[in-house]
């Protein structure tokens, strides 16, 4: 099945793969239920209806019909080969394919690896010197003072560069690494005599991870008074600061279970509000925030809760990055640190416990806390400057998507300014976007589920017996008991050829697994077609428990139908040829069908 690659490497590729993070690179997903939904790449649409499962590792479209697993994504979006489609993402998820499977594309790449290679045994190196030698006493001494526990710096893999001028250059020449080729890497600094010397020596690291966990950057912090107190790594060909948000690989999960972004500004920020139990934490880069960030967070989660020093910078760039993140479409939240606080300084003096309480759960909405930053802004006593502060904030009153947040700052407006909510709402439509979409992606998720029923035309409802035999198989994908039952019930004697095909193919897969993987079943299929159809079945809406009645409901329509083909197709074609030359006969031919369709009946 997968050519040149063995089927364990193959099966390895797909287990540490999330279909959720390759195709959210590509569309934007927003999480309805237990899925993920967007506009489908492969046609033209303005209402999503692009289906993404994480628990099936499956996509599917309710409009055109494809659907497949992540290697059949790839395959189809980029015009790739199964071949070029796990070499992909063997390495990107830094899995080795044995030497004769690779390609010119993975050749290419053995620098990106042998670069992630070393940092990965740097950021060992680094935690080592930390936790376990005595030069690092005293950078261990001084994170536990600022109340970091042992399980933060483990899971954070902090580490300290000892300040001497050529262990890590040794270190690394020993793995098999030329100084030049880490010098490249921004690990090293070259010195005026031809030496090489560790670019962050004297300083606590915080490794830099990418969204897969790799680390591909550091940070390093001065113990002492020496400057720049923080120092980076430059940019390279695994590090792009502008793309990489701090702490995303851990808060991801929590990201997604409480459907919310908590961004900060520092790495110091994060993890102490990691510590103190607010999983969705991330950061970015030192970095003004970026439209790709923006977008990145945007396909978790559309709420934002940004959390930045409470001193004037704080506020200013609290606005800039609300700003940037509104464009994205982001319901975006501030909160705010009392007394020009940092939130890290915040959760060491009051406790994390305080921290949620009275900071992130009080958090809100930017545009209100937008009016009160403007009104430092403008000297409302002054005619002119109330003009342009009215005109100001309904500019970012009118970019709301929900009507009942207009109309609650439209009334704000009204009672504090003495105007009518008609001259307000008059003068807010000259900003508002064209469309407000909110109501119409409400109904294009409904939109999305509601197809089940329909024929791929979306027009013409399937019959009954059609409907049955894909709940049927949906079912035997989900539990192995019903795929047995149905075996025995009516082998693959289903109706429709194609759900035939699957049936074969699932009694022969049960055969060599206990369970269901539907993203390695899909592989059993060669025919796009069908590959198409098994996502679009997998994606029925199911109920947890397995309904016996409605399995029995299903088989009596399949056996049903089944029994008609059989035996009643000949006498209506036979009714239809007499009917006007001999009506008694026509009649008779009527009688014996309503018999025997009651007898049938009587069988249930």
């Amino acid at each position: 099945m997968a050519g040149r690659i063995p089927e364990e490497t193959v099966e390895e590729v797909r287990k540490t793969t999330d279909i959720t993070d390759v195709i959210g690179e590509h569309v934007q997903l927003k999480k309805q239920g237990r899925n993920y939904f967007g506009l489908c790449p492969f046609h033209g649409e303005s209402t999503p209806s692009f289906s993404v499962s994480p628990e099936k590792q499956i996509f599917h479209c309710f409009g055109c019909g494809k659907g497949g697993n992540v290697f059949s994504f790839l395959m189809e979006k980029e015009n790739w080969t199964f071949i070029q489609a796990v070499e992909h993402l063997a390495a990107r998820n830094n899995i080795a394919l044995p030497e004769k499977n690779q390609t010119v594309t993975e050749r290419e790449v053995d620098g990106v690896q042998r670069i992630l290679e070393a940092h990965q045994w740097l950021a060992k190196l680094y935690h080592h010197f930390l936790v376990n030698t005595t030069e690092g006493k005293e950078a261990l001494q001084y994170l536990t003072e600022r109340g970091y526990s042992r399980e933060t710096i483990d899971t954070f893999n902090l580490g300290y560069a000892p300040d001497k001028p050529d262990v890590v250059a040794t270190f690394l020449e020993k793995k098999g690494y030329h100084p030049q080729e880490m010098v490249k890497a921004g690990l090293l600094s070259e010195t005026g005599s031809g030496g090489y010397l560790d670019r962050f020596r004297g300083r606590i690291i915080f490794p830099l991870r990418n969204h897969l966990g790799k680390t591909v950057a550091f940070a390093g912090r001065t113990l002492g008074e020496g400057q720049p107190k923080y120092l980076n790594s430059p940019e390279t060909s695994v590090f792009h600061k502008g793309k990489l948000l701090y702490n995303f690989d851990l808060a991801r999960g929590y990201i997604r279970k409480q459907n919310r972004i908590v961004l900060f500004e520092g790495y110091a920020d994060v993890i102490a509000a990691y510590q103190a139990d607010i999983g969705p934490s991330i950061a970015t880069m030192g970095t003004s925030l970026t439209p790709g960030q923006a977008e990145l967070m945007k396909r978790y989660s559309e709420k934002v809760i940004i959390c930045y020093d409470g001193d004037k910078p704080g506020i200013e760039a609290s606005v800039k990055t609300a700003k940037e993140l509104q464009n994205a479409g982001i319901h975006v939240f501030i909160a705010r640190v009392p007394n020009q606080k940092d939130p890290d300084e915040f959760i060491k003096t009051e406790g994390g416990d305080r921290f949620k309480r009275e900071v992130i759960d009080t958090s809100e909405p930017f545009v209100g806390y937008l009016m009160r930053y403007y009104k430092n802004q403008f000297n409302l006593q002054v005619e002119g400057d109330r003009f342009e502060y009215l005109e100001t904030v309904l500019r970012e009153v009118a970019k709301l998507e929900r009507g009942v947040e207009r109309e609650y700052y439209l009334q704000e407006l009204s009672k504090e300014f003495s105007l009518s909510m008609e001259s307000l709402k008059e003068e807010m439509e000259k900003w508002k976007p064209e469309a407000n979409t909110e109501t119409h992606r409400h109904q294009s998720w409904r939109k999305a589920n509601d197809k089940e029923s329909r024929a791929p035309s979306g027009n013409k409802p399937r019959r009954a017996f059609h409907n049955a035999e894909r709940r049927l198989l949906a079912y035997m994908m989900k539990d192995t008991y019903i795929a047995e039952v149905v075996k025995q019930e009516i082998s693959a004697s289903f109706n429709i050829e194609d759900h035939q095909i699957i049936a074969m193919q699932l009694y022969a897969y049960y055969e060599e697994n206990e369970s269901m993987n539907i993203s390695e079943f899909l592989e059993s299929f060669s025919e796009d077609r069908l590959r198409n159809l098994v996502t679009d079945i997998a994606s029925i809406p199911l109920t947890p428990e397995v309904p016996e009645k409605e399995i029995e409901d299903y088989l009596y329509q399949v056996k049903r139908e089944k029994w008609k083909k059989e035996n009643t197709n000949h006498l209506h074609k036979e009714m239809k040829e007499v009917e006007k030359q001999d009506p008694i006969r026509a009649a008779e031919i009527a009688m014996q069908l309503l018999q025997e369709n009651r007898g049938w009946k009587s069988r249930k």
